[in-house]
């Protein structure tokens, strides 16, 4: 019962994900192009503390909206083996790029309303003490708690000679309580080739990203460090088709008795070319 609730939610999300950042959990300063619209689905699974397993899938539509803004809508869901399956919540998405042009530095801004509940484990970040103890317990309880969110991260992007380099500083904080709640993400990754065939091909060496991402919690306002907070190292690698699709994997390490111990992330994505214009024609 519970890998047929899965495959519902991977059957709602399932028109998905394209060349894309191959990170899972880093933001690059990468737009999406105006009016293109990519629709993905992620998932990701651990067994925290040897506790029950969990199944995390989240639907997305990104959206160009101009060369400089991109949204994107979240769709949250989860399934606990031996437990059950439930819908956690949505995330609204804005990313704004803030130059133009490529400089050796690329700032980006990323603003995040969530509207999600306690049994959420997307794990799309990591902050302040967010730990294995919130990736354990039943449904009916965890979905008890309300989250209303508003997420920021301060992204700086650069490519390097072929290599993707980007650093998040991220600020979440709850609409109604709590302090300020911060985190970080840190990814580098590269294709195998730079240089690209003139035919259509699928398993060329430009087809293929590796890299690698570091994530974790740096506690709050007011017991900001290390001190009580997770963090994961993780290697990605990602593959495009010729048609567009892209297919993402990351098993992620937790490198402290805070964290999970092991994580594995998948993702698959496909870009829909001037989506606007479809729609205007129809």
């Amino acid at each position: 019962m519970l890998y047929r609730r899965m495959l519902l939610f991977y059957a709602l999300a399932w028109p998905a994900l394209a060349a894309e950042r191959p990170f899972f959990i880093t933001y690059t300063h990468q737009m999406e192009e105006p009016g293109n619209l990519e629709v993905a689905t992620r998932g990701v699974t651990a067994n925290p503390g040897g506790a029950a397993r969990f199944f995390g899938v989240t639907a997305e539509l990104e959206y160009g909206v101009k060369a400089w803004w991109t949204t994107e809508l979240y769709l949250d869901g989860v399934a606990v083996r031996h437990d059950s399956a439930v819908f956690t919540g949505y995330r609204w998405e804005n990313r704004f790029r803030m130059l133009s042009r490529e400089h050796w530095v690329n700032p980006a801004l990323y603003v995040e309303f969530e509207n999600i509940n306690g049994a959420d484990r997307s794990l799309l970040e990591v902050v302040g003490h967010d730990g294995r103890d919130d990736l354990i317990g039943t449904n009916d309880a965890l979905r008890q708690e309300r989250k209303r969110e508003v997420e920021a991260r301060l992204i700086l992007s650069s490519n390097i000679r072929g290599w993707t380099v980007s650093e998040n500083l991220i600020t979440e904080k709850n609409v109604r309580h709590e302090p300020f709640e911060f985190g970080y993400a840190v990814g580098v990754a590269r294709p195998l080739a730079l240089a690209a065939r003139p035919g259509r091909c699928n398993l060329c060496p430009e087809n293929f990203q590796a890299g690698v991402e570091l994530y974790g919690g740096l506690g709050t306002h007011d017991a900001f460090g290390f001190r009580r907070t997770s963090h994961y190292i993780a290697p990605t690698l990602a593959w495009t088709s010729a048609a567009g699709m892209t297919v993402k994997a990351s098993p992620g390490f937790g490198l402290n008795d805070q964290s999970a111990g092991f994580v594995l992330r998948v993702a698959v994505s496909y870009e829909i070319p001037q989506f606007d214009r479809w729609l205007r024609k129809r």
